[in-house]
This record gives C-alpha cells, sequence and structure tokens, in this order.
C-alpha cells in the first residue's frame, strides 16, 4: 500500500519511552510540532535490529536539530522491549535507547501501515491459519508536521536501512519546504537544488 501523500495512520498502543512503560502512545501528538521518522522492525533481541536501534540513537541528536521524532515498532509486547531497553549491549540488549518503542502486540499498526508479513486466511472449518510469521518487515516512513506521509521504504528482514539516507530525504524535505526548490538525486545540504520548471532542470543539467 502506498501511503506517500496521505495522512498516517493513526494508532494508540502501549510504549516504552525512556526506559518505562507508557500507555497509549501515539503520532498525533506531533502533528502541528514535529516531523516523525517510524521505523519498524522484525522482533526484539535479534541481530540486524540493534544495528539499527542503536544507529537511530546515536544519531538522535542529528534529528533533533532538524526538529524530527524518531519512533520505533514491532510486534513485539511493550514488557519485550522494556527487558531489550535494559539489557547491556554486550549481552545482546540496547540499553540506553531513549525514544519511544511502541508494541504492535496486535499486529493492527503493521497491518495499517502495510508491512506486516506472512499470510492469514480462514480455512474450510472456519479455523485461522497463518503462512510464515505474522512480524514487521523493516518499513521506514517519513511524516510531516501535518501528518501526512512524504517518504517510505519497506525493506525485507536480512537488508539494514541507511539512517545517513534518512536524514538526506529529511533534508530535501525541509529545503523543499523552506525554499520551494526541489532536489535532485543524491542531493545533499549545501549542494546545487532546482527550480521545478524546464529552465531550471536545463540550468542544473548545464552547471
Amino acid at each position: 500500500m502506498l501511503l506517500v501523500g496521505k495522512k498516517a495512520p493513526s494508532f494508540k498502543a502501549n510504549a516504552v519511552v525512556n526506559g518505562a512503560i507508557v500507555p497509549d502512545f501515539g503520532l498525533d501528538q506531533y502533528v502541528g510540532n514535529k516531523y516523525v521518522v517510524l521505523f519498524f522492525y522484525p522482533k526484539d533481541f535479534t541481530f540486524v535490529c540493534p544495528t539499527e536501534l542503536i544507529g537511530f540513537q546515536n544519531a538522535l541528536a542529528e534529528f533533533d536539530k532538524r526538529n524530527v521524532a524518531v519512533v520505533g515498532c514491532s510486534t513485539d509486547s511493550e514488557f519485550s522491549h522494556w527487558a531489550w531497553v535494559n539489557t547491556p549491549r554486550a549481552q545482546g540488549g540496547i540499553q540506553g535507547v531513549t525514544y519511544p518503542l511502541v508494541a504492535d502486540i496486535n499486529k493492527t499498526i503493521s497491518s495499517n501501515y502495510d508491512v506486516l508479513a506472512g499470510e492469514q486466511e480462514i480455512d474450510e472449518d472456519g479455523n485461522l491459519c497463518v503462512e510464515g510469521e505474522l512480524v514487521a518487515y523493516r518499513g521506514l516512513f517519513l511524516i510531516d508536521k501535518n501528518g501526512i506521509v512524504r517518504h517510505q521504504l519497506i525493506n525485507d528482514m536480512p537488508l539494514g536501512r541507511s539512517i545517513e539516507e534518512t536524514l538526506r530525504v529529511v533534508d530535501a524535505l525541509q529545503h523543499f519546504e523552506q525554499y520551494g526548490e526541489v532536489c535532485p538525486m543524491d542531493w545533499h545540504v549545501g549542494d546545487t537544488a532546482m527550480t521545478p520548471s524546464h529552465e531550471g532542470v536545463a540550468d542544473y543539467l548545464s552547471k
């Protein structure tokens, strides 16, 4: 499901924030105030996932400078999140992660963002059948201050994401919002952008 250009699906769920369990956490609190990078990951206590979660924590100051809230989400419970956040990194934990980790235990958030792996169906006897694991792919969504999704990326589970690329896309969106210029391939802050016109493209390509 393509969510770009649409309102980000709303939710309320338990989350772990700065090491404590918080009930009824949602993204509506950021509307009108902050951009949001909402990312999904498959499971707590796994292998690629901690590299990403700790990576986002290490880059938190860069997101803060851009007025971006970082929020993680998986189908694990808030108690699993809490245990992982309170486990030392040398023992496979992510101790020190302070941004919110949402517990999508009912799998409704992952489903509404269309990142839920596995297949469900009801057989002829009325039994629920599941093929594969109902866990989240590595989905990432950049949501603007109006609550609109402006960028989405979904990786298969073995493929870790680039936090540098996430920051680059945030910079590109904010540059467009501030100056009205569009950002070409591999654009970074300080690079030349383009006016959205045939003349602007011609001028950019001639340099």
